[in-house]
């Protein structure tokens, strides 16, 4: 009898111990939590609901859960007419974190002025934050952040259902409908903003929630947007778009032509737009028949808009990699390298020869501040306790990039949905997905013109992440509280 209880008592503090070790999250679990902050001068109380929701599969098996962070206002008397801000980051496999800890949500970190990190690394309050105007969700997509497929790896996960272009955009919109339903959103204004591949992401997302949830959005918002349809397929346009952002780098790394550099930027970068339009992209489309006058002419003038010698430009045949320009621009004034995705950082390679820079500088710097600062904020501040890894990159990929129609997917979306309004911001100093080229995507998305009303482009002094810089994270916030006021029903009703 003894024997018995004892072996007992071992089998249960060993499938105890298991269960200890069992690193895995609730597929569906909410933490609440109650904060306080000060927006723009007012003070005011908002509820933390942080937690996860199953996304499901044809026969209604979780087939993911995926983690999310919600914000309200505190007594809204009603949320009829309170817009709803739906959040995404990009990657692809990149979790929510960069615009909800230092961007639009009510808790910022603790960085300089210009975005560099400091320590002791935390957190503080955003007195610039959208909270006061709308709500918002923070949303991790499958292995990013907190989220995790179910099983979370083997051969049994379908990498089909959540990995690629249009796989990410169909189970997305399902789990906002769900999300929508559960918080009693559906009469709320909505609003969508993707940052980098969440530029693709949410031009997609447009089309799909409308077309397959019946979800109509108020306004989509594009920060600092990736559009593959011009940074994947090269040429003449690719390559040529690429010259207003060696103009901003290089002016703020003060390696411009004197004639320049004593210019405003905001002064310069119409002039190497101008250029790049009307002169380089009809001079790189012809090519190796190029006549040699024309290609002395033309590296000269590129040599006067990017810094880079007139020799390195005519080595390449007109055309510099951006991976060439972060490497070669201060080589010989102070060798040091400038950052990818924000050019104003710097970087330090083991030597000075070489085509490519040894390290992105400035996502060292940011992961610096933001891996200690949301694995902090999450479980102390908004309660949510896990021993679950926090996927600042998850594995997402191979990822499936065919049939990319995104582009037109928002088209379609704006063409069906008078009220639905888009909104570009930009960073002049990022090199990764330029300013120029968001720019040019804005102008290619209507190619009948008509609806160039309901386009807006905002730029700020920085890079890819522009809110950074307190400078800009009061503009940008200001900027996309103007365009959620402009983008209102007001009353009107939906039709041409």
């Amino acid at each position: 009898m003894k024997k018995t209880t004892l072996s007992l008592i071992a089998i249960t503090f060993t499938f105890l111990l298991s269960m200890a070790q069992d690193r895995t999250l609730p597929i569906d679990t909410t933490v609440v939590s109650q904060h306080s902050v000060t927006v723009n001068g007012t003070s005011f109380s908002y509820t933390a609901k942080i937690g996860t929701q199953p996304v499901w599969d044809e026969m209604g098996k979780p087939i993911a859960a995926l983690h999310y962070t919600y914000y309200t206002r505190n007594n809204v008397k009603s949320t009829e007419e309170r817009p709803l801000v739906i959040s995404f980051n990009g990657g692809p496999g990149s979790g929510s974190v960069w615009m909800h800890l230092a961007y639009t949500g009510p808790r910022i970190l603790k960085i300089d002025d210009e975005g560099y990190p400091v320590q002791p690394y935390g957190v503080k309050e955003n007195p610039y934050s959208i909270l006061d105007v709308a709500d918002i969700v923070y949303v991790n997509p499958a292995n990013t952040g907190y989220s995790r497929t179910i099983p979370v790896s083997g051969k049994e996960v379908d990498r089909s259902k959540f990995f690629g272009i249009n796989a990410d955009i169909n189970y997305l919109a399902e789990w906002l409908n769900t999300f929508v339903t559960r918080n009693n959103r559906w009469r709320s204004p909505k609003y969508i903003i993707g940052e980098s591949y969440g530029g693709t992401r949410v031009a997609g997302l447009a089309l799909e929630l409308q077309n397959r949830q019946w979800m109509y959005l108020n306004g989509v918002i594009m920060v600092s947007p990736a559009d593959y349809k011009v940074i994947r397929v090269g040429g003449p346009v690719s390559d040529a778009l690429n010259l207003p952002y060696f103009t901003a780098a290089a002016w703020y790394q003060k390696a411009l032509d004197p004639t320049l550099q004593q210019k405003d930027l905001l002064d310069i970068l119409p002039e190497s737009e101008n250029y790049t339009l009307n002169t380089l992209i009809p001079a790189l489309a012809k090519g190796g028949f190029i006549s040699d006058s024309e290609k002395m002419e033309v590296a000269k003038k590129m040599s006067y808009y990017s810094g880079l010698t007139e020799k390195e430009i005519l080595e390449h045949n007109l055309i510099i990699p951006t991976s060439y320009f972060w490497k070669a621009l201060l080589r010989d004034k102070s060798g040091y390298t400038i950052g990818r995705l924000d050019s104003r950082y710097l970087g330090l390679d083991k030597q000075l020869a070489g085509d490519s820079p040894d390290y992105n500088s400035e996502i060292t710097s940011w992961l610096h501040s933001f891996t200690p600062a949301i694995n902090y904020y999450l479980q102390e501040e908004l309660k949510f306790k896990t021993d679950i890894k926090y996927n600042m990159f998850g594995p997402v990929h191979p990822w499936d990039n065919n049939d990319d129609e995104t582009r037109d997917n928002l088209r379609q979306a704006m063409a069906q949905n008078p009220y639905l309004k888009v909104m570009f911001q930009s960073g002049y100093y990022d090199g990764a997905t330029t300013y120029f080229n968001a720019k040019y995507t804005m102008w290619q998305i209507d190619p009948s013109g008509r609806m160039k009303d309901r386009f807006s482009f905002k730029g700020y002094r920085s890079g890819h992440m522009m809110y950074l810089r307190k400078e800009d994270l009061q503009n940008a916030n200001n900027d996309i509280r103007e365009f959620i006021l402009n983008s209102g029903s007001k009353g009107t009703s939906a039709k041409y």
